[in-house]
C-alpha cells in the first residue's frame, strides 16, 4: 500500500487517482510516495547528521518547497508536536519520544492524502501517545487525509472512525464509530 514495493496484483486507489492496475504503475511511485504519502514507522530513521528541523525541512525540499516555507512549515509542526525547542538538536541527542515526534513532523510535512503509522506511538509515554493518535485524526479531518496506523496500544483507539483487528494477516473484526459491524458490512 505503501509503494514501496509494486504491487503484483489489484488496483490500487489513492483518492480519485488510480494508483497502479495490477504490476503496471499509472503514475511515476516514487515522486508519487514523496508528494502525497507520510511514513512513521517504528524505528524513526531520521537522518543522524541533520538537526530536527532539517529531517522535517528535507521532506519538503525534496518536493521544491522554497527555504524559508519549507523552514516555516518545519518550525509548525515541531511546535505542533511541541519539541521546537529541541529543532537545533541532532537525532541522537533527542529521547526516543523526541525523535518519534520529529519523524511524525516529516511525515506530515508535505500534507499526504495517506498516513501510513506503524507503531507510532511505541516510543511515548501515554500522554504523548494520545495526542500523537489525536493528532493523526486532526490530519484527517483538517486535510482529508486517510491516516492508518497499526499498532499493539489499545489506549488509544477510541479516537478512529474505523478499526481493524487482525491476526497473523487474517481480518478478525472490525468496528466503525464506535458501532460493532461484521466483517464484510459497512
Amino acid at each position: 500500500m505503501g509503494l514501496i514495493n509494486a504491487p503484483t496484483s489489484g488496483k490500487l486507489l489513492i483518492g480519485e487517482a488510480l494508483v497502479t492496475d495490477g504490476p503496471i504503475a499509472k503514475v511515476n511511485l516514487r515522486a508519487y510516495r514523496r508528494k502525497f504519502i507520510g511514513y512513521v514507522l517504528q524505528k524513526t530513521n531520521l537522518i543522524p547528521f541533520l538537526t530536527a528541523i532539517e529531517n522535517v525541512q528535507l521532506a519538503l525540499e525534496i518536493n521544491d518547497v522554497s527555504g524559508r516555507a519549507a523552514h516555516n512549515r518545519a518550525m509548525e509542526l515541531l511546535e505542533s508536536l511541541d519539541v521546537v525547542h529541541r529543532s537545533g538538536n541532532l537525532p541522537y541527542m533527542l529521547s526516543g519520544g523526541e525523535q518519534q515526534r520529529v519523524a511524525i513532523a516529516r511525515a506530515l510535512a508535505n500534507k499526504p492524502m495517506l498516513v501510513l503509522a506503524d507503531e507510532p506511538t511505541a516510543a511515548l509515554d501515554s500522554v504523548r501517545g494520545r495526542q500523537v493518535m489525536e493528532l493523526f485524526r486532526t490530519v484527517a479531518r483538517e486535510y482529508g487525509a486517510t491516516v492508518m496506523v497499526a499498532t499493539h496500544d489499545h489506549r488509544s483507539l477510541d479516537i478512529f472512525d474505523r478499526i481493524l483487528e487482525m491476526e497473523d494477516g487474517k481480518l478478525l473484526s472490525q468496528k466503525q464509530a464506535n458501532n460493532d459491524s461484521p466483517i464484510g458490512q459497512d
